[in-house]
């Protein structure tokens, strides 16, 4: 499983040459997830040369990164060039998949239809928050309570009508997808699964149908048509009874390199992928102790959490701590490191350093975060 893990590090140019720019990163990977937004340019800064923290804020208010609901549901970013084929590759069946809930929430077809209307209406020429696009409503009669804003929301980025705009402060806005994004790329249906199984794998791999299957929202049906389609461009191999696909150009060899990488949380390096077991280190298994104190030093718990990995396997887990001048980072040790891991980590902390704008001063316990 070592060797999984080392691929799949230079194939998300997690080692290697870093891309240019952070466009050049999330065109490789073809979407990143990025409900937390600050973990999700930190992702990308880590496979980026020079990217740092403003930098990125600055790339995504201008509309260089787009911010959607696609694929599953929560936001990934994407590029204006690939948010249209992605949109209708994906949501019909994300759509369907919520059906049931909309029910529940009464947002029947033509409750959805209008609010589409009305936000596409409100938002012509400027940018709304989420507050605000619940105000309209309000003024058209239609109740936003609960969970039936974002479900509309929603429904009108999965319907190509709203994307993210520009932040206000620390708001988000929402913003009309044909000025954000005027010259989408479009793609027959046959060409975007090509394209997307192509991304993954390439990006991805050694990888899995069904983490594939995890990632994207498609069926099985629809991936194996997209395996057909891509040919000999891809490699697939067999390990340990599973089957795995991969571009043999992006992915190297097997060899684990001694590097460490402080992922934030829902990193693509873990959450890609519904088999997670090549990133977890057959010597320092997580026990259940460790995962109880873990998930308080990182509340969303779990390896899709914020890691500490160390030749792509997980070694701890990590925190920030924002300082008048600096940064804090703690980290938490599933096992003892060599001098040579420390000094890993000691780089990888510097580089959050950097992407930040502030020293990073690193600190070193073995076992759980005490309460």
């Amino acid at each position: 499983m070592t060797e999984i893990a080392a691929r799949r590090l230079r194939a998300q140019r997690l080692l290697g040459d870093p891309f240019a720019s952070a466009v050049d990163a999330v065109r490789w990977l073809g979407a990143v997830q990025s409900q937390d937004y600050g973990a999700a340019k930190w992702a990308l800064a880590q496979r980026t040369a020079g990217a740092t923290d403003a930098g990125l804020d600055r790339l995504f208010d201008e509309g260089g990164i787009l911010r959607t609901h696609v694929m599953r549901p929560t936001w990934h970013f994407v590029l204006p060039e690939d948010i249209g084929w992605l949109l209708e590759l994906t949501s019909p069946r994300l759509q369907a998949q919520l059906a049931s809930r909309h029910r529940q929430l009464e947002l029947d077809a033509a409750t959805k239809l209008r609010a589409l209307d009305l936000f596409a209406e409100s938002l012509s020429g400027r940018f709304l928050t989420r507050a605000e696009l619940g105000e309209v409503l309000i003024a058209a009669n239609i109740s936003p309570e609960g969970q039936r804003l974002p479900h509309l929301i929603g429904t009108a980025e999965a319907e190509g009508v709203i994307v993210s705009g520009p932040r206000r402060g620390k708001q988000f806005t929402y913003a009309l997808l044909e000025e954000r994004a005027p010259r989408v790329r479009r793609l027959q249906r046959e060409e975007a699964l090509a394209e997307l199984t192509s991304r993954y794998f390439r990006s991805h791999g050694p990888a899995q149908i069904q983490d594939f299957a995890w990632w994207s929202g498609l069926t099985v049906r629809d991936i194996k048509t997209g395996l057909a389609l891509v040919g000999t461009t891809l490699e697939h191999h067999s390990l340990d009874s599973k089957d795995y696909w991969l571009d043999p150009q992006s992915a190297g060899d097997g060899k684990p390199p001694l590097t460490a990488h402080l992922l934030p949380n829902f990193d693509e390096f873990t959450v890609a992928y519904r088999d997670r077991e090549a990133v977890l280190h057959p010597e320092f298994a997580f026990d259940p102790t460790f995962f109880s104190y873990y998930r308080e030093a990182a509340p969303q718990g779990g390896i899709l959490s914020n890691v500490v990995t160390i030749g792509g396997t997980v070694r701890g887990a990590w925190r920030r701590t924002l300082a008048a001048n600096g940064v804090r980072v703690d980290v938490w040790l599933l096992g003892p490191l060599t001098a040579a891991e420390v000094a890993a980590v000691e780089r990888a902390a510097e580089q959050f350093g950097s992407f930040l704008g502030r020293p990073a001063e690193l600190h070193l316990f073995d076992g759980a975060p005490r309460r």
